[in-house]
């Protein structure tokens, strides 16, 4: 899994960088440095108030909420003219990012409240979060709480998985958070199965894994492979475990389903009658 994040961050490296996008919004809670040039009397590091506004030499209280770095520095410099300053060069940036968070909880090493910055995307919070723990399964919920995505949708979900990431890939791993978006991270569960199979053991889990899918991974079963199969399956609300009994030849045939599996399934292949 470290390997598939590694392969996204760097071909996303070649992305406009965070903040190539929307400007940041300031909001209260957020540090602002402001530099007047030659001035370091009117500078400061004021923090936006929860009125919106900060105070500030000569401009007195000045409204900055909703405002990117360059309109705040735009609404401050009229404010400052006098006759000793008649053309204030002001400049602004944020020094700490703190009126707006996304959570990412789930299998990350740090999970918790992650500050919005300027343009950060799904895979800057990810790595925010310190990446996957080992237990992750590449799988990546995000969750919109204000609004939809640009696509009408409140939710996505991405997986990374080995190998160069797709474009349709980066195109949602590079997507814009916005200020309270839930990600997260999921856990990886596995099937087992043994018996008359070539290639026994732990499979991932993932969501529509089906029994026949489940032997043809595993590589099929050996010549000694009867068509009958056992699934051993744990109730989750009891903790007992229960048998199913499967026919491949009828769901080749089509009288019966093929079972869809569930996380912890133990699939057992039995030996045909000689």
């Amino acid at each position: 899994m470290a390997r598939a994040l590694t392969l996204v961050v760097l071909v996303l490296l070649a992305l406009p960088a965070p903040g190539a996008g929307e400007p940041y919004r300031v909001g209260p809670g957020d540090v602002l440095e402001v530099a007047v040039r030659d001035r370091s009397d009117l500078s400061r590091m004021p923090t936006v108030q929860t009125t919106g506004s900060v105070f500030l030499p000569r401009a007195g209280d000045v409204a900055v909420a909703g405002l990117s770095t360059a309109e705040i520095a735009e609404r401050i410099a009229p404010l400052l003219v006098a006759d000793d300053l008649p053309a204030p060069e002001v400049a602004v940036r944020v020094r700490e990012y703190k009126s707006q968070f996304v959570w990412v909880h789930g299998q990350v090493l740090n999970p918790g409240r992650k500050a919005l910055r300027g343009g950060t995307r799904l895979i800057d919070a990810l790595l925010d979060a310190g990446g996957f723990t080992a237990r992750a399964s590449g799988q990546v919920t995000l969750e919109r709480q204000q609004g939809t995505l640009p696509d009408g949708r409140r939710s996505l979900t991405v997986r990374f998985v080995g190998g160069e990431p797709s474009p349709e890939e980066i195109d949602d791993l590079s997507l814009p958070l916005v200020n309270g978006d839930t990600i997260f991270a999921g856990t990886q569960h596995w099937v087992t199965v043994g018996g008359e199979i070539a290639r026994p053991g732990r499979y991932p889990f993932e969501e529509g894994l089906t029994l026949t899918r489940l032997i043809e991974q595993a590589g099929g079963r050996t010549p000694f492979g009867a068509d009958r199969v056992t699934v051993g399956r744990i109730d989750a609300a009891t903790g007992g475990t229960s048998d199913i009994e499967a026919d491949l030849k009828a769901i080749r045939s089509g009288k019966a389903e093929d079972l869809v599996l569930t996380p912890g399934d133990r699939v057992a292949v039995q030996t045909r009658g000689l």
